[in-house]
């Protein structure tokens, strides 16, 4: 399939698919058999200004994704497909597709490409279950933050021993000294 000539025309928006899949972080097919024109543009708006959403021909865009250099998605391009191009937090956009689905039942995800291999639909929704980015950096930031007070804890005890040792002993001399006297 990918070695048949192509329209001059056809070939600029293959060229265009390749360097979307080329460019995104992920990309996410879906059927939308049933949406209407003013839902899509809901669903548009909803994934934001790093995801752009685009209905594109079957065979255009199964050779884009050859041409990318994805493999395993042959079986997604059939019916109306459209494709979900994400360029920012893919679980946002994700969650985004999983929510609208919700809402309108005849968006259904097909599966998707991410970090250039071929996921399924189930796949996308685990992703969609993850929690954004910014919540599993402030995860990770308040563990390291804990494990570096049990650090330093950890090194202040010595020294807040001896300190409390040569305050023993000095309360000790002082009685034996009071005693003698």
């Amino acid at each position: 399939m990918a070695d048949k000539p192509i329209r001059a025309d056809k070939a600029t928006a293959v060229a265009e698919l390749t360097e979307s899949f080329r460019s995104s972080g992920a990309t996410v097919l879906t059927e939308y058999r049933g949406l209407t024109v003013s839902q899509l543009t809901q669903l548009r708006r909803s994934l934001g200004a790093e995801t752009s959403y685009m209905v594109a021909k079957n065979t255009l865009a199964k050779r884009a994704a050859t041409d990318a250099g994805i493999t395993g998605l042959d079986e997604l391009f059939t019916g109306p497909t459209a494709l979900t191009f994400v360029s920012g937090d893919v679980v946002e956009a994700a969650k985004g597709l999983r929510d609208f689905a919700k809402a309108n039942p005849k968006l259904v995800i097909k599966g998707g490409v991410f970090e250039g291999k071929a996921i399924s639909a189930a796949e996308v929704t685990k992703l969609a279950d993850l929690e954004s980015r910014e919540v599993l950096l402030a995860k990770l930031a308040g563990a390291m933050k804990g494990n570096l007070s049990k650090a330093a804890a950890l090194f202040q005890a010595p020294l807040s021993k001896t300190a409390r040792l040569a305050a023993a002993l000095q309360d000790k001399r002082e009685k034996e000294g009071a005693e003698a006297a």
